[in-house]
């Protein structure tokens, strides 16, 4: 079985995380921190702005069943790629939007992204583009953090909306009951 991996930040990573677990073809999904320059940081390192890291997801997946494009168009539906250093509520550029790059075709495909979304977009596109240079995962508490905790506030209001515009708009992609 084929599997291949690719990281995004788009602002809370419980909130990524829980749109794109909703995919076929998606294996796994991991929170966790990626971009910056501290070794193993902590949530509340991260938080504090001072590692440089971003929150993001690993997302291993077939791509047999779902290729990186269609994941980047999920990504990028998402959450606003316009907002520097924040997406919500959430401020900071551990929140900005990045994609990491796990190879040249991921970048490649990536930067194409891009670039035909700032054709869109009347305000520049502002997310970053890097070739990933190592992945921490998050603490456990924090994985699958909006499937175990469905009536918290914040995944309520900031999570569930992101998993129902997925579930609205990418019904053709969506995992199997």
């Amino acid at each position: 079985m084929t599997s291949e991996t690719a990281t995004f930040g788009g602002g809370c990573f419980w909130c990524t995380e829980a749109a794109m677990k909703e995919l076929e073809g998606v294996r796994s999904v991991t929170s966790g921190y990626a971009g910056g320059e501290t070794a193993d940081p902590s949530y509340e390192a991260v938080c504090s702005g001072s590692t440089g890291h971003a929150e993001v997801v690993q997302v291993e997946y077939d791509p047999g069943t779902i290729t990186y494009d269609e994941l980047l168009e999920v990504f990028f539906a998402t959450h606003d790629p316009t907002q520097l250093n924040r997406q919500g509520p959430d401020v900071g550029s551990q929140y900005r939007s990045i994609v990491l790059a796990h190879d040249d075709e991921q970048r490649e495909q990536a930067a194409a992204y891009i670039e035909a979304l700032n054709e869109e977009y009347s305000d520049d596109v502002v997310t970053e583009l890097e070739p990933l240079e190592r992945f921490w995962a998050a603490e456990e508490h924090h994985q699958d953090y909006f499937e175990k905790n469905p009536t918290d506030a914040y995944c309520r209001m900031h999570a569930q909306p992101k998993v129902e515009k997925v579930r609205e708009r990418f019904q053709s992609k969506l995992q199997q009951a």
